[in-house]
């Protein structure tokens, strides 16, 4: 089991290395830094001096090379146009991006898992047939339009909800929160479900699909035999082995709602990483954008591993492969 976790860090390590390596050089090419910091009195002596100040005319290999050792450190540089710590502007927005996926992924979790056992158990009721009509247009229709459809509905038409910010929040540390303050939890419903729809349609069906092919294997069908009960057989067996399986595809789909947070950010105004990012697209920020790139690959490296070593922990058949 040790072996196999150190096997696992050691891959994750590779592969931040890589991630870095190819964004550094693609962030080479997104346009002129230097052109957004400066007017256009500035003249090509004062360019040149604030390019050798940022280390613009380094080497190529010397520029990632100091890149990657302040990323270890946790440290990104200056902002091009805030002329602000990068780590200092992504710690005053992670709070709202973690905030928002991670109330958005339990949300997905803890309503398309119920849908999805309901549905596999009940496969010709109405309500399921209901359920996966409406799954169809969650996975179909764009984020942003889900966004915009309920900024019209509950903030437009019935004006119910904010539709941008994040409200009144509470500082607790480092820690900023809005589920403290009734502006804040309301500020958080409609981005929280814009983000969460897609993830809940796919739990549903991807737990649906599992469910229905546990429930045709033969322990399923001796366990009928033995005279279990429904219920037992449902919920004891069925549903622990379908958990394998949907444990990879949710963690790996956390990541995801981080990473693809920016939208809903953009759509709703929310001050997260998201929205900190399209704007340093914008100015060719490439500091801020090379910090977002990283962290967000960062997060997914670790939530792999994890989903790694809790898929050995789970199943016993891969313990003793791990163990050969």
């Amino acid at each position: 089991m040790l072996t196999f976790i150190a096997k696992r860090m050691i891959q994750s390590v590779l592969v931040m290395i890589a991630v870095g390596l190819i964004t550094f050089a693609l962030l080479r090419f997104v346009g002129d830094p230097i052109s957004n910091m400066v007017g256009q009195d500035t003249s090509t002596a004062e360019r040149e001096e604030l390019k050798e100040a940022l280390g613009l005319n380094d080497p190529f290999v010397i520029q990632f090379a100091n890149f990657a050792k302040n990323a270890v450190k946790g440290e990104f540089g200056l902002s091009y146009t805030l002329r602000v710590p990068v780590s200092q502007l992504l710690s005053e927005r992670i709070p709202a991006t973690l905030e928002l996926s991670i109330l958005s992924a339990l949300l997905a979790l803890f309503i398309g898992m119920p849908m999805g056992i309901y549905t596999a158990i009940h496969k010709d009721s109405w309500l399921t047939k209901l359920f996966l009509s409406s799954s169809l247009v969650g996975v179909s229709l764009p984020t942003f339009l889900i966004g915009i459809l309920l900024i019209l509905l509950f903030g437009v038409m019935f004006r119910w909800l904010p539709t941008f910010g994040r409200g009144e929040v509470v500082d607790l540390g480092w820690w900023s929160t809005g589920l403290l303050t009734w502006s804040g939890i309301k500020s958080l419903i409609l981005p929280t479900i814009t983000l969460a729809i897609f993830q809940l349609t796919l739990i549903m069906r991807l737990v649906r699909a599992e469910m229905l092919e546990v429930l045709r294997t033969d322990y399923i069908k001796f366990g009928r035999a033995r005279g279990l009960s429904m219920k037992s057989i449902h919920y004891r067996h069925a549903l622990k082995n379908t958990l394998i399986p949907v444990i990879t595809i949710t963690g790996l789909q956390l990541g995801s709602i981080i990473a693809f947070a920016l939208i809903t950010e953009s759509v709703f105004q929310w001050p997260g990483m998201g929205l900190l990012f399209i704007q340093a697209i914008g100015n060719a920020d490439v500091p801020i954008m090379a910090a977002y790139l990283v962290l967000i690959a960062f997060i997914f490296v670790a939530i792999n591993l994890l989903v790694d070593i809790l898929y050995v922990v789970l199943d016993p058949r891969l313990r003793t492969t791990v163990g050969d």
